[in-house]
């Protein structure tokens, strides 16, 4: 069974306490994510008592929320930015009106954009830097770090993306965890609740692990890539720097770093990749 040292680089991640030490079982970061999503709500935050349809920008800055501010493209791209007067409100995270918030347990962290159409349910913690695109459904007891994308139409619930993992568009992504530059093509779909009732199990060196959860979906080490359309069995663990090809359905199981998961004539190919 793959450790959260052979999946993860959790070295510089703020939220590493979420992960279980020594050789327990990564899928326990999932059971241990309600507790300390609570413990970032300890104190006062910005967005206290703020619910409901959004119907006016709001702006997270220097620690306070702020209604009085307004947003205008930047640089090549045009990216929206926060300015207050002629002055650029640096490390705001924005709210834009047409977002709704289900609850007021949303912490955002600095640079963070959530765009019109956005449903967000509590306790949800975000990094740095990250999108909540127009369509997006978090339904509550998630961890996002920084640079992330939740994108257009993708629905996120009780899992966690590690810095960098994206999920642009139309993806489904249940009891998961994404490490570190995930990348989930367009309809990727992680699974979570077998057809079968019963607890999820993982085959593994010969032998069934019972996880004793009834929903777990994938768990996909730092960098690996799954094309469009593809779907992952729950108790899909996937290593590092894999690759699954579109279109694939993934059966569970444990898969080594370097895996290359592409389908074959009347069958499918699974080799590690050299």
């Amino acid at each position: 069974m793959m450790h959260v040292r052979e999946l993860f680089d959790l070295e510089a991640d703020s939220h590493a306490g979420v992960f279980p030490s020594g050789d327990g079982p990564v899928w326990a970061a999932l059971d241990r994510l309600p507790e300390h999503l609570e413990s970032c709500f300890q104190g006062r935050w910005p967005l206290a008592g703020t619910t409901g349809l959004i119907d006016r920008l709001l702006v997270i800055w220097n620690g306070d929320l702020r209604d009085d501010l307004v947003l205008r493209p930047t640089g090549k791209k045009g990216k929206l930015q926060a300015f207050h007067g002629e002055e650029h409100a640096e490390g705001a995270a924005i709210i834009m009106a047409g977002a709704c918030l289900n609850d007021d347990r949303v912490i955002l962290g600095p640079g963070t954009v959530v765009e019109p159409g956005a449903m967000l349910k509590g306790p949800f913690v975000v990094g740095r830097d990250t999108e909540i695109r127009q369509g997006a459904y978090v339904r509550g007891t998630c961890l996002v770090g920084d640079g992330c994308v939740v994108g257009h139409t993708t629905e996120v619930k009780g899992s966690i993306m590690l810095d960098g993992a994206k999920a642009g568009h139309f993806a489904y992504i249940g009891d998961s965890i994404l490490g570190r530059g995930v990348n989930l093509g367009a309809g990727t779909k992680l699974a979570n609740l077998k057809v079968i009732p019963g607890d999820v199990t993982i085959r593994t060196e010969g032998r069934m692990v019972r996880t004793g959860r009834r929903k777990l979906g994938a768990i996909l080490g730092d960098g690996t890539e799954a094309g469009c359309n593809s779907v992952t069995s729950p108790g899909t663990i996937i290593g590092p720097r894999s690759i699954i090809y579109p279109c694939v359905a993934v059966p569970s199981g444990v898969y080594p770093a370097h895996t290359l998961i592409r389908p074959a004539r009347n069958a499918l190919s699974i080799q590690t990749m050299g």
